[in-house]
């Protein structure tokens, strides 16, 4: 169902992959709700991915950046206020990668050229690309921006690695900017603390099918999937939520606010009668 909540409002959306990915179905959804936007990934997630057919399928044009590379972000800052007509109202930065748990490295056996490489691509572009819409003052009053997170940022999840430091580097970039863009551009910064989510990203995360089983059981009402994840995007783009900001939304079925819930109880127990 539509409301057409984002009627006039230009974006960018970062990170569209495949299907499957929250920044894919955030874009259908802003789609549906009258935003048009420019897609952005890097070119390597350009020829993984299929965002050819996401652009035919909204009305994109698609605009390839490394979100590490300050020329990068200036290229397609300008070039998206041209292509849309004004300045910019919402950006998704839906961006993570960390090589060490690519390379199965454990965390206690870190290669730390690696780790910078993830901290650089998965938080420090988040700085990167506030600081060149705030330097090009390219948002609108009331304009909003999220990032994608996970509960990692705040508890321990020893296969989530040097991501869950990245998480946590993010959650600080988005609260510390956040308060210069909204005292200065009436501009909300916020993040989204999803479940775990089959993505092709998560899915690279060892043990994630037995986690996410975990988080589902242990959820009152089950993981938050993709699609609401976009929807609760939505809403956050939209004007019904002007007055929230530097904020760590947890959007996981209530799993962040659990100790534990009967059904894992109940299957520790049959695990220990055996």
């Amino acid at each position: 169902m539509s409301y057409n909540l984002l009627k006039g409002k230009r974006g960018i959306i970062f990170g569209a992959l495949d299907e499957n990915s929250i920044a894919w179905k955030t874009a259908e959804r802003v789609h549906e709700e009258g935003g048009i936007f420019v897609l952005s990934n890097a070119p390597i997630g350009m020829r993984m991915g299929n965002i050819d057919q996401l652009a035919a399928k909204t009305g994109s044009q698609i605009i390839p950046a490394d979100a590490t590379s300050e020329e990068d972000l200036q290229n397609l800052i300008e070039k998206s206020m041209e292509i849309l007509g004004g300045k910019i109202d919402f950006v998704l930065h839906s961006i993570g990668m960390s090589v060490n748990v690519r390379k199965g490295k454990a965390y206690t056996d870190q290669k730390y050229d690696w780790t910078q490489k993830g901290t650089d691509v998965s938080a420090m572009s988040f700085h990167k690309v506030m600081q060149t819409l705030y330097k090009n003052e390219a948002m609108n009053e009331w304009g909003s921006i999220v990032a994608l997170t996970y509960m990692a940022a705040q508890r321990v999840f020893p296969d989530y690695n040097d991501m869950a430091d990245n998480k946590a580097y993010l959650e600080s970039v988005a609260r510390s900017f956040g308060y210069f863009f909204g005292r200065d551009h009436k501009v909300r910064v916020n993040t989204i603390s999803q479940s775990p989510t089959a993505t092709t990203a998560g899915q690279g995360v060892k043990g994630f099918d037995g986690f996410i089983n975990y988080a589902e059981k242990m959820s009152p009402l089950g993981n938050a999937s993709a699609l609401d994840c976009a929807n609760y995007t939505v809403s956050l783009f939209s004007d019904l939520t002007r007055k929230v900001t530097l904020q760590n939304l947890f959007h996981d079925g209530g799993f962040s606010n659990m100790g534990v819930s009967d059904a894992v109880m109940e299957a520790f127990e049959k695990g220990q009668d055996k």
